[in-house]
């Protein structure tokens, strides 16, 4: 299996804070379909951390401002996609479909 490179380029140019591997995961996250494979491998094989790690990491940078200056229609994407998910597990809990 060959090393996933991944490219930081994206909308908005190199906010100052945000650290290299955080401007990596956007870019990863904006373009990880790409990537032959489960998603799984390709986080291992590009971040080096299991996908529970990676996960926990994009949580807090999705809800950084510097994130969302960074790439605003990626991380208000992923914020939908989590609030939508919580709200899902929330119903379960309660016993109700949403």
């Amino acid at each position: 299996m060959s090393a996933v490179n991944v490219q930081v380029t994206g909308p908005g140019e190199d906010p100052a804070s945000l650290s290299e591997r955080d401007k990596q995961i956007l870019d990863f996250e904006r373009q990880w379909w790409k990537y032959a494979g489960a998603k799984e491998a390709a986080v291992r094989e590009a971040f080096n951390m299991s996908a529970t790690r990676y996960y926990q990491v994009l949580n807090a940078l999705i809800d950084k401002p510097e994130a969302l200056e960074a790439d605003p229609l990626l991380v208000r994407r992923l914020r939908r996609l989590r609030a939508a998910r919580q709200r899902q597990r929330s119903a379960r809990r309660l016993g109700f479909e949403v």
